[in-house]
């Protein structure tokens, strides 16, 4: 316990009165031990009325998992632990959250009836398993002359997990379904290598697809329709390292990146394929072989959730001469990175030319909308005006680039944090339209 605002006000107020009682001549200093005597007693009084931290429970959600860069509500409630008396009033709540997590440093718990209770809005910044432990819990006493704090534990329990909206709305789903059943189907179908079925010839067909042995056996001329293959392999390589790390639209880096990998990594099973992940920093850090079904995403997914937050350098030769070793057959490469500088840059383009020789190679990057931002800010001073020289050209040395890969058969996909889902899964569907895997 502790001396509230109210009992230091009294106590101020009786400091001032017992020292005008001692220095005016005639007044009668004998009431200033009266009154302190009074003080204590009340004080005295309220810790005995005041019940004490075992007579309450702090209730708070034992765990929840939610997607980073998404809120979630929590409920706290503070009630007798017999679930009967006098409620324990206006509390304040004080709770360290961990790193990963942003919500208030404190929050008032308001009374209703018996228990008083609050709605918390926290959000997930990082991915991770974050235990809150334990809350401070500080209430009035009954006379409002003591704070009484005490610490509770709280069973609290956010599993941050990488953002998969896309695929629980079944957007990705809709994506594959049209590619695989409807319109585009379709179009695609007799242009693929693998065979599908026969069908009766008809006018309008090209003539090419006959075939000839079934025709005489039918006495019908008879066609070969053909579609693209499956089964492909699908790698999705993300640099995890310390470029990674910058914020983007209140999320890293590598966050955007797994979360748009995850969403590709869905579409190529519901496409067939086989998806496998690669992770990489300093040196090789992960490798999970490419494979199909539902428990494949399901590792897929925790294995990425498990990628830790490193502060390296990059290095891009090591890891794609690695990743180059591992793959027996042609694949889909799917790179997740980024760079900044001229030097960074040249190693990067140079072994993504050396993997996209026997592998199809797509880069995928963020574009920062902060550089993009220096176009229309308002010029008020030479600082300004240097800013907006060097973030154009930032955005300059970065298209040639990205436009250096695109000329060597690299599959770009260059774009902002909210549209980076969209253009690499159509971007995929692009490359197994062409049968270029």
């Amino acid at each position: 316990m502790r001396p509230s605002r109210l009992l230091l006000l009294i106590s101020g107020l009786i400091a001032l009165a017992s020292l005008a009682l001692v220095v005016l001549p005639g007044a009668p200093a004998e009431l200033i031990p009266m009154v302190w005597a009074a003080l204590g007693l009340a004080v005295l009084t309220d810790v005995v009325l005041t019940p004490g931290r075992r007579r309450f429970i702090l209730e708070a959600p034992a765990t929840r998992e939610l997607f980073v860069g998404d809120a979630a509500i929590l409920d706290f409630r503070l009630a007798s632990a017999k679930g009967a008396g006098r409620g324990p009033g206006s509390s304040v709540v004080r709770i360290a959250w961990p790193g990963g997590l942003a919500g208030p440093s404190q929050f008032v718990l308001h009374p209703a009836g018996h228990v008083s209770s609050v709605q918390v809005t926290v959000e997930a910044r990082r991915r991770g398993d974050f235990a809150l432990g334990e809350a401070a819990v500080m209430r009035r006493s009954r006379l409002r002359l003591l704070d009484v704090v005490a610490a509770y534990p709280c069973p609290t329990r956010l599993v941050v997990v990488p953002n998969v909206r896309a695929i629980t709305s079944g957007e990705i789903d809709v994506q594959i379904a049209t590619e695989a059943f409807g319109s585009r189907a379709a179009l695609v179908r007799g242009e693929g290598s693998e065979f599908h079925q026969l069908r009766d010839f008809v006018a309008g067909m090209d003539s090419r697809t006959i075939d000839y042995k079934r025709s005489a056996r039918h006495g019908a001329l008879v066609a070969r329709e053909m579609r693209a293959e499956k089964n492909h392999n699908i790698v999705l390589a993300l640099d995890n390292g310390h470029l990674m790390r910058e914020e983007i639209a209140g999320l890293a880096k590598i966050d955007h990146m797994i979360n748009a990998a995850l969403a590709l990594g869905w579409a190529g099973i519901q496409g067939g394929d086989l998806v496998g992940l690669y992770a990489f920093d300093a040196r090789p850090r992960l490798y999970l072989p490419p494979n199909g079904g539902r428990r494949a995403f399901a590792q897929l997914r925790a294995r990425a959730a498990e990628l830790s937050y490193r502060a390296i350098e990059t290095n891009h030769t090591l890891a794609m001469t690695h990743l180059g070793q591992r793959l027996s057959r042609r694949c889909l490469v799917v790179g997740f990175s980024d760079f900044v500088d001229t030097t960074t840059a040249e190693l990067l383009v140079e072994n993504v030319a050396v993997l996209n020789r026997h592998h199809v190679m797509v880069f995928v990057s963020i574009r920062d909308p902060l550089l993009a931002g220096y176009r229309h800010r308002p010029v008020g001073n030479l600082s300004d005006v240097a800013g907006a020289v060097a973030a154009a050209g930032l955005e300059r040395e970065r298209r040639l680039v990205l436009e250096r890969l695109a000329r060597l058969g690299v599959f770009v996909v260059d774009t902002d944090p909210g549209g980076i889902t969209a253009r690499l899964v159509s971007t995929y569907l692009t490359i197994k339209a062409r049968e270029l895997i």
